[in-house]
């Protein structure tokens, strides 16, 4: 143990000093950044097509490279999937993170090199660990093991290739170091079932056997896990099933609903909160200080950043920025471009910094009017198109909506979406429109379709008829009429239902 100890104390050392770096000199690394991620690509077909060769400087890369999101280089990644190479980054991608869709699509596939892998994804994994004990150096989270929520992958051979695809933890888990094996539970073999019914109850059984400290993981998923694990053990709180447990590092939605929650199941009060920032498309960001939410913007993980003002997002042509001129207490949205070939990339989330010495942020929302409340990520495209299906089936009209998400609550270990609908037309079964409704979502939304999978996170949506003329006080009241002004389709709050219900 003394061995192992040291060796922990020297790698935290290490990193912390590099950390400290980039802190220091942010524009220095980012433009060296830049440059080894044009010369890298030089020779790729997009290195070609967009002269990286005579890309030496920031503003010639603004110039010559347009943005993307993942219709523009959808054509490409399809390519990469079908077994080509060399087109968007030299090296070989055989691993595709699986995500929530567009306009188009049920799902995303966003490539994921070796390169990403090492120096982005699993070097923040790390770095989540040091910079935790670098700020509680009598911390015991390797005294035990840790859970960690993942997904699970396919394996697709082409031309005698495997190619894989599945959701980011899985595909993290399934190519993590030995040693990391070892202080994680549960098994391989449950982490990485597909069928998220039978691995939460195989999570639970495995995991009361062992000594947790620390659980890695979307909140909702990991509350789900908790109830089930106080129901086969017939314990009060989790801290009766695992004394240990210290730290609980989380991601992917907004914990502030869920805080509540978890304090109840682990009434510690110096049990830690640790949030991160990452996606498939990268990991961002790290909760660096213990008293605050913001998180440090990691910026030696092979991706160089640019910012557009919210307010300019759907301009044809968009200020853009790169770190040294954003201003604080404003909101951007992210455009990336990462040592897996996405460039230029809008990952579709708008931050806002909180400090710029060294440079600091908080996720702020998407784009776009959307619920992420579980990770279903619903978009306001989902939501269209899932209307108009309902609507056709049931020969109803809709004049106008709203919906949001309903928490989980200590009684109920489920969560929802609750819409708001005024007809023009009512459909003559509400309960009939509400499954066409959630049964549209599904085959749209891949994300969606997970969470209601055996109604585990999300139970089939809430529907209320709304009296025509209640939007119309509501926006009245709110001094919205007319103009520019809507109705929010979605939002990733209660607070305009709760206030339209309150007019009801």
């Amino acid at each position: 143990m003394p061995l192992i100890s040291n060796v922990i104390n020297w790698f935290i050392k290490k990193r912390i000093h590099q950390i400290e770096l980039f802190m220091k000199y942010p524009h220095d690394v980012q433009h060296e950044l830049l440059q080894k991620l044009i010369y890298t690509a030089k020779n790729t077909e997009w290195g070609k097509k967009y002269s990286f060769q005579d890309t030496k400087t920031y503003a010639r890369f603004k110039e010559n490279i347009p943005i993307n999101d993942y219709e523009t280089l959808k054509p490409s990644i399809d390519r990469i999937r079908k077994g080509e190479q060399n087109i968007l980054w030299p090296s070989e991608i055989t691993w595709f993170a699986k995500s929530s869709g567009t306009t188009s699509d049920k799902s995303k596939f966003i490539p994921v090199s070796k390169e990403a892998m090492e120096e982005c994804h699993f070097k923040g994994g790390k770095d989540l660990a040091s910079i935790y004990l670098n700020n509680h150096p009598e911390s015991k989270i390797f005294d035990g093991k840790a859970i960690g929520m993942g997904g699970s992958h396919q394996i697709t051979e082409i031309q005698n290739q495997e190619y894989y695809d599945g959701d980011l933890s899985a595909i993290l888990i399934q190519n993590a170091p030995f040693w990391a094996e070892f202080k994680r539970t549960p098994s391989l073999s449950i982490a990485l079932m597909p069928n998220w019914e039978e691995k939460i109850e195989k999570m639970a059984h495995s995991t009361i056997k062992h000594k947790v400290t620390n659980v890695l993981g979307v909140p909702s998923w990991t509350l789900l896990l908790f109830k089930r694990v106080l129901e086969i053990t017939g314990k009060n709180n989790i801290l009766e099933v695992w004394p240990e447990m210290e730290a609980f590092f989380h991601g992917g939605i907004n914990f502030s609903p869920y805080r509540k929650q978890f304090e109840e199941l682990l009434p510690k009060t110096d049990m830690r909160y640790v949030e991160n920032y990452n996606a498939s498309e990268g990991f961002f960001g790290i909760q660096d200080q213990t008293d605050v939410q913001e998180m440090l913007l990691m910026l030696d993980y092979g991706i160089f950043y640019e910012f557009i003002p919210k307010d300019e997002i759907d301009k044809e042509n968009p200020r853009i920025f790169p770190l040294d001129e954003v201003e604080l207490n404003k909101n951007y949205a992210i455009l990336i471009t990462t040592n897996s070939g996405l460039w230029r990339y809008q990952i579709g989330d708008t931050v806002k910094f909180t400090s710029i010495n060294p440079y600091r942020i908080v996720v702020t929302g998407r784009t776009k009017n959307f619920i992420n409340a579980f990770g279903e990520e619903i978009i306001i495209d989902n939501a269209e198109k899932a209307i108009d299906i309902a609507c056709k089936k049931t020969s109803a009209i809709v004049n106008e909506y709203t919906a949001c998400p309903v928490y989980m609550s200590k009684d109920s270990k489920n969560g929802a979406h609750e819409w708001l609908i005024e007809f023009e037309k009512e459909p003559k079964n509400i309960e009939e429109f509400t499954v066409f409704l959630d049964n549209a979502l599904k085959s749209i939304n891949s994300d969606y379709e997970a969470k209601r999978f055996n109604n585990l996170i999300l139970q089939r949506p809430i529907v209320k008829k709304i009296p025509q003329g209640t939007f119309y006080k509501w926006m009245k009241i709110k001094g919205k009429l007319g103009g520019q002004n809507k109705v929010p389709r979605l939002y990733n709050s209660r607070k305009h239902v709760d206030a339209i219900l309150e007019i009801i």
